[in-house]
């Protein structure tokens, strides 16, 4: 069977093209559409994944123009989004519903209502279930769970390193299943077959796409000489002249170099000076391709826009193979195939 997959808040792709590498005991997913306002993010899914319509829209003029029949949507039968993040995560002022982007959800929870597909998988960051108290998450689920005919609900936060991913990155996972279909979906077992930077970032193509360096400046140079693999600005011996002058917390990602023998920390979309992800060896950031061989994405993948605009779309997105194990996880359950699993830690 062949599983036709929406998605709202597609970013580049990175959920999008882990959901197309699946195939369990004949099921597979296929694009039916998807959605995002960024028109980089766009144009990057629509080289990369083959899909029957793409819509560059902000989400309110997306449904708008369906109400309207200016959009006709092709069918689908299970539902995607990693819906934005910014307001729930750990970095930052954690507004929650209170910020631009914590409301977006419920966007997701009208496309379910409308259109009752058979699954879903919703993504956000772990900061998501301390946000407002835990108010914000509370309300999330409830409003999942009772979307639509009603869903039975599974929901983990995953370490996605310990999934052999070369990347320490945390994400909530919402899983539901129509209740109609009595089934639960179950956490697949971590593998623990953890793949360090050092071994992520090797033999890279000199020819390869978006691996542009990043121009550094002369003082950021002579910082990084003075810190070691898997240190930062602010836990290394630095001469006065060359310390960082930040009022307030110390944030331990700045000028991190990453440590050779471990996964990246998280790579971010977005931030100021030191926030590029260092390499351990050499006195430089990440190029965009090294940045998207920690998230996963092959090397034929390419990104379209300006390299910052690359820089955003790939710190913004779901690892690839994070999200096809979850996928394959998905398809199992519904054919009703064993694996190994274990509890999820949101009851």
């Amino acid at each position: 069977m062949k599983f036709k997959l929406a998605e709202l808040f597609c970013g580049p792709g990175g959920m999008g093209y882990g959901a197309g590498l699946t195939n369990v005991s004949g099921s597979s997913i296929e694009h039916a559409w998807a959605s995002d306002y960024d028109i980089d993010s766009c144009n990057t899914y629509k080289r990369n994944i083959k899909t029957k319509a793409i819509f560059c829209e902000k989400v309110e003029n997306f449904f708008s123009l369906v109400d309207k029949k200016k959009i006709i949507l092709p069918k689908f039968d299970c539902f995607a989004y990693g819906f934005p993040c910014n307001d729930f995560s750990n970095v930052g002022e954690h507004l929650g519903f209170k910020g631009k982007f914590g409301p977006l959800y419920s966007y997701g929870v009208e496309l379910i209502d409308r259109y009752h597909p058979m699954w879903f998988i919703a993504e956000n960051v772990g900061g998501i279930s301390s946000s407002n108290e835990g108010k914000a998450f509370k309300k999330i689920l409830f409003d999942l769970e009772h979307a639509g005919k009603g869903y039975n609900l599974t929901v983990h936060k995953y370490k996605f390193e310990e999934y052999g991913i070369p990347q320490a990155r945390h994400r909530i996972i919402i899983v539901g299943i129509k209740k109609e279909l009595n089934l639960k979906f179950k956490v697949p077992k971590p593998n623990y077959k953890m793949m360090t930077a050092k071994e992520a970032l090797s033999n890279i193509p000199l020819n390869a796409y978006n691996n542009e360096l990043t121009k550094n400046s002369k003082q950021v140079i002579e910082r990084l000489k003075y810190i070691k693999p898997g240190k930062s600005a602010f836990n290394s011996k630095i001469p006065k002249n060359l310390q960082l002058n930040v009022k307030g917390a110390k944030i331990s990602q700045i000028y991190r170099r990453l440590d050779p023998n471990k996964p990246s920390y998280t790579v971010t979309g977005s931030g100021g000076g030191g926030t590029h992800v260092y390499h351990w060896k050499e006195n430089r950031a990440l190029t965009n391709r090294e940045r998207a061989r920690l998230q996963t994405f092959p090397d034929n993948f390419i990104f379209e826009g300006s390299k910052e605009s690359v820089r955003k779309q790939i710190g913004m997105a779901v690892p690839v193979l994070g999200a096809k194990l979850i996928f394959e996880a998905v398809l199992k359950t519904l054919v009703k195939l064993k694996y190994s699993s274990i509890e999820a830690n949101f009851k």
